[in-house]
């Protein structure tokens, strides 16, 4: 149910107002915002850094129909679309690559990055005219902000029954050991000092941070803050616990629990709320990255939590078709791709594998997505190509492999590699049916998953592309990333 407060109000009349704006503009300057984000280590920046430097290069890619057409003129960088969204740091992240072959850090807040495409258009009139151009915003979020969406429909009790209900199953139980020993020596319907308070809400907040470690991967993480506070670090908004509802209710307004209750509906009115309104609201499309092979990587409590995450995220999309009048008063996501990253840490006899994982991973959240009117797609895809791929001659027996620079510390069967040295290694092979990995995870014993489908992921170091000093016009070698472009943008190219 809508609460048509003063507050929400004002801001939904603000939301027309920006609507209006934006279509009226987008008439002689189009635009299209294109949200970019995903869970932890998913390669949320490595995706935007190659997306642009391909764009800008101009490199081969035969699926984007517009660039093998050669209608394409010219891609350039513009000035900040909103002055008050700091700029997505592509120089910076590109020399990270390209020259250092490292890794750019995380994205840790929201970034954005303007970039306008001209070409001359296919269809129509207006071939015969002047080019077109289009508007690309490139908005980067953190995908554990996205997380906090389905908070907004939830009180403190339903938060708090699906927060401690995590936290006793799998592994979670251990990592979340120290905080829920911790409440179950309170009193929630007594008042607590502050100095407690924040003892047991940096418990619950250690808790979240452990279950984000690569090692254990989990996913489905609320509230998002507390793992990237930024400048909310100590204030009473992220200073807060989940708490079991007691038969005595919450009579009393200075007792723990009506404290954390009001802590909890000011996070979700002063957090949560204003990224919607300010900016979830106003994409156009959207690529959500998963790292299915870091989950695979984990074992089964990471790959089940990840199911949980993906559609939690596709759930909290506002979806559908659009339309000029619609446009009006709402904006929708009417376009949504899932790509699993890192394809090229499989051979690509895998690739169509990792694919079928991820259509199993989202199946139950794309049926709605697709009845809302909005288009889906899933991709294996690497933003960066990392790897090479050869066969090795195993006796009678051919291995596909992949070659690459395996990470400094990076390990295989205590095999440790020194981030030097290029490797040949055999990664394994995801299974055809992706059933049989949710059969292995049924029985619970991460053993079964390793074992049966004999997987090897490691990190790899960002390719080695040129000796010479001037790289600006070499591209980053990337699997599918035209084919993500394509489907995001493509259909504004024409």
């Amino acid at each position: 149910m809508r609460d048509f407060s003063l507050l929400n109000l004002k801001n939904e009349a603000f939301g027309v107002y920006d609507n209006l704006a934006s279509v009226t503009t987008g008439v002689f300057d189009p635009t299209i915002r294109l949200g970019v984000t995903g869970l932890a280590r998913s390669g949320k920046t490595v995706f935007i850094t190659s997306l642009i430097q391909n764009l800008l290069t101009a490199s081969r890619m035969p699926v984007l129909k517009a660039q093998n057409e050669g209608r394409i003129s010219r891609v350039s960088l513009q000035p900040q679309p909103d002055d008050d969204i700091p700029r997505f740091s592509y120089e910076e992240h590109v020399e990270s690559l390209m020259k250092d072959r490292r890794w750019p850090q995380s994205t840790t807040s929201i970034s954005q990055l303007r970039l306008k495409i001209e070409y001359e258009t296919a269809e129509g009139w207006g071939k015969y005219f002047s080019p077109g151009h289009l508007n690309v915003d490139i908005v980067d979020y953190p995908g554990e902000w996205l997380l906090d969406l389905p908070l907004i429909s939830q009180n403190f009790e339903t938060f708090s029954q699906n927060a401690l209900d995590l936290a006793t199953k799998g592994a979670r139980r251990q990592l979340s050991a120290t905080w829920l020993n911790s409440l179950m020596q309170i009193d929630s319907t007594s008042p607590m000092s502050e100095p407690e308070i924040k003892r047991i809400a940096t418990e619950f907040s250690d808790y979240l941070k452990a279950c984000k470690d690569e090692k254990w991967a989990f996913s489905t993480l609320p509230p998002g803050r507390f793992l990237l506070p930024g400048d909310l670090e100590g204030s009473p908004a992220v200073t807060f616990f989940p708490l079991a509802k007691t038969a005595e209710g919450k009579s009393d307004p200075n007792s723990l629990y009506a404290t954390m209750e009001r802590r909890y509906e000011s996070y979700k009115s002063k957090v949560i709320k204003p990224f919607y309104q300010n900016h979830f609201a106003r994409l156009d499309r959207q690529i959500i990255l998963i790292d299915a092979l870091q989950a695979l990587n984990a074992g089964s409590d990471a790959v089940v939590d990840l199911e949980r995450g993906i559609a939690d995220i596709l759930l909290s999309f506002n979806i559908g078709k659009n339309n000029f009048f619609e446009n009006l008063f709402t904006r929708r996501i009417d376009k949504i791709m899932i790509a699993a990253t890192k394809a090229d840490h499989l051979h690509h006899q895998s690739h169509d594998k990792l694919q079928k994982l991820i259509n199993r991973l989202v199946e139950r959240a794309m049926t709605k997505v697709g009845a809302s009117g909005a288009e889906i797609d899933v991709i294996a895809m690497a933003a960066v190509r990392a790897t090479k791929e050869a066969s090795y001659k195993d006796g009678t027996d051919e291995l596909p492999v992949i070659i690459g620079t395996p990470d400094n510390g990076q390990q295989i069967n205590g095999l440790s590699f020194d981030g030097k040295s290029e490797k040949a290694i055999f990664p394994g092979d995801l299974p055809e049916d992706p059933d049989s990995i949710f059969k292995a995870l049924e029985s619970k014993s991460d053993k079964d998953l390793r074992q049966t489908h004999d997987l090897n992921f490691v990190k790899f170091r960002p390719p080695e592309l040129t000796s010479e000093k001037n790289t600006i016009n070499v591209s980053l070698p990337h699997i599918r990333l035209d084919k993500a472009i394509e489907f995001l943008i493509g259909d504004r190219l024409q």
